[in-house]
């Protein structure tokens, strides 16, 4: 077995592939740039090397730099976890030139079926249903919208060594066509140095399901089941899940079946994901095969009890499978939230700074149910602007599907996170959606379920009252600490009275509270009644409540007269007032917003990459103002009015933070 191997790569997947190394007794190589110096895989592993800038065409994926720290480590074998230089065919040839091993497949099978043209053609040749499309490579825009007018919009435009949905846009018209290979073009020579890109048909209403394969030297491979990733966002997976709640028993051995086939068909080795669009009669279409370890192996792993680095490593030092297709069983189910730092209310753009905190819930394995959280990150450290928006991969496992998504719920409740914007909102507000929870989703679901972008939760009645319950209980609680500060004045004694008024959600309750040893009962002047039980004390960012037996896990942030409490999704201001002080608030005026309708602002810390109006101008709605970079991804901001431009107040080259002013308009 190896003693000593580099990962190249960093965050979440150096971190994951340096746990399986510990648990192999293998010491563990890091490679970090300046933005990563302080990083929690250069902190976890054996030895760490410095190899450049923060972009990663300056550092992550400049092979001459890789294989320098290999030599100055002597590390004996790499892996490469995703993304930057794992579906490089010339870096799986540079290693074996300097007789190093590479985890992963072979450098044919990575030529073969890593770029999606050359994989889409081995499969047509193979017998593979296919999506129609056009392989061959295109020049410039209006090929593109010559292409895509032959094959029938909507289409789908693809960079072809293209992942994790960098390089890739839908167009439904011609000037969509030329906007999107133009942008696709610029992202996949900024994200994969290889702007080459092919467009096809774009399905709609499909599932995308994917088969893990793993195969070894010696001509054995299987396949692990299948995962489903239909709830998409831009291209990019957000929540997946193990097994389907679509395929039957059939369909999943006729699907992984085919994929071992593939595999083994351009000598694969290693672990590999083959992905399928799978329509509503359950016929599936090849897509392409990621020659690499999946972001969502977590899911797999859960149910099958297969760890895949370590199935990985071990095929690299040339051992044979030690399981066939028969020992593959599926047991329960398992989920997958990707948290990702970016904006649910500005449209999930991306947001970088500080972790003020990050407090995931506690890993659980046991027989009934399992937490699991993988991550790179560390409370104290920053999200950086350089490198994908992801800051974990929470999982939950149990027995039955229904199981494993309350898991979840309880998990995102439980997981604290402050200082950027993140998408838990959102994952929360998935794992409740009716459709989600049924199954029945389609990539098309958030576009379908979300038209509007997401603005929150909005919270049942009952839901409403449990929170005023609670916070009206955990209120007299502080109210009660408060009272009892040392150092006082003799005869200044403060009473804690029972009568309260709670507003939450702009529904105001006159509220009586009646505590004991166990807890608070807590009644509304409607006459309804609620048992309160909580260990909770005054500070505490997360509150466990019992009300009426039934477990509620609150975010909870101290705010002037009550707290801001956030669950399920749900941001709501909860107000706790004495009699009197309600009285008082109602004299209150309201605080307006200040207005900004005649401004661009930018929505988020970027780079403005070109501006595409001057002052004076007259525009229309919809019309493309400016281009700003962010997280390698490329965002056009348009008009949303017809107007005319009176003022520019950023260009080119600018670096701008959340808010700051683009443009203003007359």
């Amino acid at each position: 077995m190896f003693e000593k191997i580099l990962i190249a790569n960093r965050g979440e997947i150096a971190c994951r592939v340096i746990k399986t190394a510990r648990k192999m007794g293998i010491k563990t190589v890091a490679v970090y740039s300046d933005a990563d110096r302080h990083a929690l895989h250069v902190e976890m592993a054996d030895e760490a090397v410095h190899i450049g800038p923060p972009p990663a065409n300056q550092s992550y994926i400049v092979i001459d730099k890789i294989m320098d720290a290999i030599r100055q480590t002597g590390a004996q074998a790499v892996h490469p976890g995703y993304g930057f230089l794992s579906e490089n065919p010339k870096f799986a040839e540079a290693l074996e030139a300097e007789g190093v091993a590479f985890i992963g497949p072979p450098k044919g099978a990575i030529e073969a079926m890593g770029d999606k043209i050359t994989s889409k053609k081995i499969a047509q040749e193979a017998d593979v249903s296919t999506v129609p499309g056009y392989m061959g490579l295109i020049e410039d825009g209006d090929e593109a919208v010559k292409i895509s007018t032959e094959i029938g919009y909507p289409v789908m435009i693809k960079a072809s060594a293209g992942g994790g949905g960098k390089g890739m846009r839908i167009a439904w018209n011609d000037e969509e066509a030329r906007e999107g290979f133009q942008s696709s073009k610029n992202e996949a020579a900024a994200s994969f140095g290889d702007d080459r890109i092919f467009i096809e048909k774009f399905v709609t209403q499909p599932r995308h399901i994917e088969i893990q394969v793993l195969c070894d030297g010696h001509g054995n491979g299987i396949y692990l089941g299948e995962r489903e990733c239909s709830i998409q966002r831009r291209n990019q997976k957000v929540i997946e899940e193990a097994p389907s709640p679509f395929l039957d028993e059939e369909t999943r051995r006729a699907m992984g079946e085919q994929a071992v086939a593939l595999a083994q068909a351009v000598g694969y080795t290693s672990a590999g994901t083959v992905e399928f669009i799978v329509d509503g009669d359950k016929n599936f279409y090849f897509l392409e095969m990621n020659t690499r370890l999946q972001v969502e192996h977590p899911v797999t792993e859960l149910i099958t009890g297969v760890d895949l680095v370590e199935q990985m490593i071990r095929v690299a030092n040339g051992e044979p499978l030690s399981m066939t297709q028969d020992d593959v069983k599926l047991n329960g189910w398992a989920m997958e939230s990707r948290l990702y730092a970016e904006d649910p209310y500005r449209n999930f753009l991306p947001s970088i700074g500080r972790l003020v905190a990050y407090k995931p819930p506690a890993e659980v394995a046991e027989a009934t149910r399992a937490v699991r959280n993988d991550t790179g990150v560390y409370e104290g450290g920053e999200i950086s602007m350089y490198y994908d928006p992801m800051i974990a991969k929470l999982c939950t496992w149990a027995p039955t599907r229904e199981q494993a998504i309350e898991e979840m719920r309880v998990a995102l409740d439980s997981f604290e996170l402050e200082g950027i914007g993140h998408n838990i909102p959102f994952l929360a507000a998935v794992m409740d959606h009716p459709k989600f929870v049924a199954g029945d989703m389609t990539t098309a679901f958030i576009a379908e379920e979300y038209p509007e972008g997401f603005e929150g939760v909005e919270l049942s009645g009952a839901d409403k009252r449990r929170i005023a319950a609670a916070a009206a209980a955990m209120y007299r609680v502080a109210e009660i600490r408060r009272s009892r500060v040392s150092g006082r004045m003799d005869n200044h004694e403060r009473m804690v009275g029972s009568d309260w008024v709670v507003s939450v959600g702009g529904e105001t309750l006159v509220t009586e509270i009646a505590a004991d040893r166990a807890g608070s009962t807590v009644a509304f002047s409607d006459g309804t009644v609620h048992r309160v039980a909580s260990d909770w004390t005054p500070g505490d960012s997360l509150a466990r409540v019992e009300i009426d037996g039934k477990l509620m896990v609150l975010k909870v942030g101290k705010v002037t007269s009550g707290f801001r409490i956030r669950f399920r999704g749900a941001d709501v201001a909860v107000k706790v007032w004495t009699p009197r002080q309600a009285e008082l608030a109602a004299l209150m005026p309201e605080r307006l917003p200040p207005d900004t309708s005649k401004m661009l602002l930018c929505p988020m810390p970027g780079l403005i990459v070109k501006v595409d109006v001057a002052e004076g101008d007259e525009v229309q709605e919809g019309q493309a103002l400016c281009t700003v970079e962010a997280m390698k991804m490329e965002n056009i901001l348009r008009a949303e009015k017809a107007g005319k431009v009176a003022k520019v107040n950023a260009g080119p080259g600018d670096n701008l933070a959340v808010d700051d002013v683009i443009m203003e308009f007359e």
